[in-house]
């Protein structure tokens, strides 16, 4: 009996789970269901802007190690409309040989609206890191989305010369792929210049319901020129917008920037910034 309790696999890293789902309850949207298990949850709803239900995310540890698994499952409801974030920077720190797992699922049903704004995600040198996002859009539901990756600390001159990162990201529509981004960081493959053109921050920026007006507009905003490279595309309706360069400030900088701009004439309502992002 001992050897064979000796023999199974020892459980590393925290276990955290988060469900929420999203309510029209007439004049507002309510997060009507919220579960959560392990050291992941979130704030009360704030409503700065009256029907729009914001959100913060929690990770009480301030980091994600290595066995670590966190899986969080969002759900809005037909007309609810939600802006999610983060009250800081996600970190994934050096793992000891096992691998850290964010897993993030995101159903828009028809006629919803979700903004998932979280603040950057850093790799310190000597993470393992597995992470996918997938957004589910359903009939004509809208969303705003960024992501923002910086690989080691170059604001210190640290760099990510060992690790592993696979993030995935998939937007579809009613079951169709509109966007598959996959990156793929290892020790081998970092100082290769076709690997975020050798830059330590990479974001992209998606906004739906777009059209060759707001692709004008955003282009008209981007720099022209600097150490930043940062471009605007079109795939449908969606807005594609990607960032390379050397900063996080700057990129966040960008993203709010366009956010911002777009949001009146995509969504319909002025920005209202998350107070979290002015601490």
């Amino acid at each position: 009996m001992a050897a064979a309790a000796e023999q199974l696999p020892r459980i590393q890293g925290w276990r955290a789970e988060l469900r929420m789902g999203f309510r029209d309850a007439g004049h507002r949207t309510v997060l009507a269901e919220r579960k959560h298990s392990g050291p992941l949850t979130v704030q009360r709803p704030f409503y700065p802007e009256g029907e729009v239900c914001h959100v913060y995310l929690l990770h009480p540890p301030g980091g994600v190690v290595g066995g670590d698994v966190l899986d969080i499952d969002v759900q809005l409801a037909h007309g609810t409309k939600a802006l999610v974030t983060t009250p800081g920077a996600t970190k994934f720190y050096r793992s000891g040989g096992a691998s850290a797992r964010q897993s993030q699922r995101i159903i828009v049903q028809p006629g919803a609206t979700l903004e998932w704004l979280p603040q950057e995600t850093i790799f310190f040198p000597g993470a393992r890191a597995l992470l996918q996002t997938q957004v589910e859009l359903q009939g004509d539901a809208r969303m705003a989305l960024w992501e923002i990756q910086c690989l080691g600390r170059p604001a210190i001159d640290e760099e990510f010369d060992r690790g592993i990162i696979d993030n995935r990201l998939a937007v579809t529509r009613d079951g169709a792929p509109i966007l598959l981004e996959r990156l793929r960081v290892d020790a081998d493959n970092r100082r290769r210049l076709s690997l975020m053109g050798g830059m330590p921050v990479g974001g992209i920026f998606l906004i739906s319901a777009a059209g060759e007006a707001e692709v004008m507009a955003c282009r008209d905003l981007l720099p022209g020129s600097g150490a930043d490279t940062i471009g605007a595309t079109l795939i449908d309706d969606l807005l594609v917008v990607r960032y390379l360069g050397d900063s996080t400030e700057r990129a966040r900088r960008q993203f709010r920037t366009l956010w911002q701009t777009l949001r009146p004439r995509v969504f319909g309502r002025p920005p209202s910034t998350p107070r979290i992002w002015a601490t």
